[in-house]
């Protein structure tokens, strides 16, 4: 299979800007109210995700032609992964359409085997093996994002960033 990049709007961030550096961090509309016995209750309005891009390469990322006004397609590198019981498990984000999620079961040893999944309408299924005592899941995710035009610095190299916020 071919290496993937990170993408925006449909342009490949390709391997000589750099190597890109990710974050990716929950944000969402929550607060914590406490009750009269001191105890919290955490009340949640929504949740999204935001993050980072950024590299430092031989040239730039060739993302100033993308229309920032509008929503754009991030498609991500850095994983996403949940561990549990199973054999179901929602995904906290939509996987990328160019790379099936996948998933490990781990035995008493403490060792981590691949195993087969499914995948459909944000739920993978990884069906029983024998002996396992839990399982990982993993997916690179795809977001829909509001971003800015990319800062750029310039010396020896072609230096630049991003920050995102999922639409």
């Amino acid at each position: 299979m071919a290496h993937l990049h990170i993408m925006l709007g449909g342009v490949p961030i390709v391997t000589h800007a750099g190597a890109p550096e990710q974050s990716e961090a929950p944000i969402g509309g929550s607060s914590l109210l406490r009750m009269s016995d001191g105890s919290g209750v955490k009340q949640q309005h929504w949740a999204k995700a935001s993050g980072s891009v950024s590299g430092n390469g031989m040239m730039p990322p060739g993302l100033d032609g993308l229309d920032y006004s509008l929503p754009l397609e991030l498609r991500l590198t850095e994983v996403s992964n949940m561990v549990g019981a199973g054999p179901d498990f929602v995904l906290t984000s939509t996987p990328r359409p160019d790379k099936a999620p996948w998933a490990f079961y781990q035995l008493d040893d403490e060792r981590w085997y691949h195993c087969a999944c499914s995948f459909a309408d944000g739920v993978v299924t990884v069906p029983p093996v024998a002996g396992a005592v839990r399982y990982q899941v993993a997916w690179l995710p795809v977001y829909s994002v509001f971003t800015d035009k990319p800062s750029k610095t310039q010396s020896t190299s072609h230096g630049w960033s991003f920050s995102w916020e999922e639409a």
